[in-house]
C-alpha cells in the first residue's frame, strides 16, 4: 500500500481488525496486516493496537504506509543446484545461507537473482518475488518448488493451501527425544515478548508438525520432521516448544550449540502434483556437507 487510507467502521466490519481489513483488502495476506498493525502502521482512534482488537461502529482507522525502499532486481550469474526443470516448474536445492527472495538488509545475491538469469518466472508474487510460492529461511538448505509461469505458481500454491503436497525436513536437536515418533500441535504467531521472533501463542494460526527419530547421540537428536502447515520458522519454533530446540539455531536455540553457520535444518524431501499433466512428482536432497560432517564428528565422539 504506497498511500494513507483511513476508514471510519460501520456496521459490516464490526470484529477482529486483522480479520475485518483482510476481508477489506483482500489483495494482502492476513499475516502481512497483522505485521501492519504490530509495526504500528494501523491507528484505530489514533493509537496503536494488537491484530485481536475488535473494532466498534464509529471506530477511526487510519492506515500509514512504510516508507519504501528502493531495491533493483537484477538477473545475476549464480550457479544453481537445479533437481529437475521443465515448461512449468523448477526445483532447486537451495543452499545454506541464501536468501530466496530479495528485501531490506539483502538487495541481491538472492535464489531469485540467480533464477532470473536462468529463466522467466511467473509474475503472481509481485516484482520482488518472482516464481517463489513457498520459503525457507537463509540457513536452511534443501529444496524448494519454483513456478515458471502463472499457471503452475495457482496450482503449486493451491496445493500448499490444501495440504496435498509432501515436505519433509531433517533436523538436529538438543537433548535426546525418548519417543520414536510425534506430533506438535500449536498455533503459532508473532511472539509478544520479540517481534523478531514467532511463538507458540493462543490467537496463532493453526500449525501441525509431525516428527520421527532417525537417530540419537549423547547429547542430540537427529530427527524427520513432516510438515502438515507451512507457518513461519514452523519447526524452530515447534522444537522448541516441546524442549528440543534446533541445533545451531541463532534465533531459538540455546547460547551453547553447536558450531556452524545457522541452524542444523535441511528440507530432504519435496512432492506434488505436477501442474499441466497432474503427474505425482517427489524429489530428495542429500543431506548437505557441513550436516553430515557434523553427524559423523557426533558419531565418533559419543562413543
Amino acid at each position: 500500500m504506497s498511500e494513507e487510507v483511513e476508514l471510519t467502521i460501520d456496521s459490516e466490519m464490526v470484529g477482529r481488525i486483522d480479520k475485518q481489513l483482510g476481508h477489506h483488502f483482500d489483495q494482502f495476506s492476513r499475516s502481512q496486516i497483522q505485521h501492519w498493525i504490530e509495526d504500528g502502521h494501523v491507528l484505530v482512534n489514533g493509537k496503536q493496537v494488537k491484530p485481536k482488537y475488535k473494532l466498534l461502529v464509529g471506530d477511526h482507522i487510519q492506515i500509514i504506509p512504510e516508507e519504501p525502499q528502493k531495491i533493483d532486481l537484477t538477473p545475476e550469474n549464480i550457479p544453481l543446484d537445479i533437481v529437475y526443470e521443465d515448461d512449468d516448474v523448477i526445483v532447486v536445492n537451495k543452499p545454506q545461507g541464501m536468501v530466496v527472495h530479495p528485501a531490506p538488509g539483502h538487495p541481491d545475491h538472492t535464489l531469485v537473482n540467480a533464477l532470473l538469469y536462468h529463466s522467466p518466472l511467473s509474475t503472481i508474487n509481485g516484482e520482488f518475488r518472482p516464481g517463489i510460492v513457498h520459503r525457507i529461511d537463509k540457513d536452511t538448505s534443501g529444496l524448494l518448488m519454483v513456478a515458471k509461469n502463472d499457471l503452475a505458481h495457482r496450482s503449486l500454491t493451491a496445493q500448499l493451501k490444501a495440504k496435498t503436497n509432501q515436505r519433509e525436513y531433517v533436523a538436529l536437536v538438543h537433548g535426546v527425544i525418548k519417543e520414536d515418533k510425534g506430533t506438535i500441535n500449536a498455533p503459532l504467531g508473532r511472539s509478544l515478548k520479540d517481534r523478531k521472533k514467532q511463538a507458540v501463542v493462543i490467537d496463532g494460526r493453526h500449525a501441525v508438525t509431525h516428527f520421527n527419530v532417525l537417530e540419537r547421540f549423547k547429547n542430540y537428536t537427529l530427527v524427520a520432521c513432516q510438515l502438515e502447515t507451512g507457518r513461519t520458522h514452523q519447526i524452530r519454533v515447534h522444537m522448541k516448544y516441546i524442549g528440543h530446540p534446533l541445533a545451531g539455531d541463532p534465533l531459538y536455540g540455546p547460547r551453547k550449540t553447536l558450531a556452524g553457520n545457522g541452524q542444523y535444518l535441511h528440507a530432504r524431501l519435496l512432492g506434488f502434483k505436477h501442474p499441466r499433466t497432474g503427474k505425482e512428482m517427489v524429489f530428495t536432497a542429500p543431506l548437505p556437507a557441513y550436516f553430515t560432517k557434523m553427524l559423523e564428528h557426533l558419531r565418533k565422539t559419543d562413543q
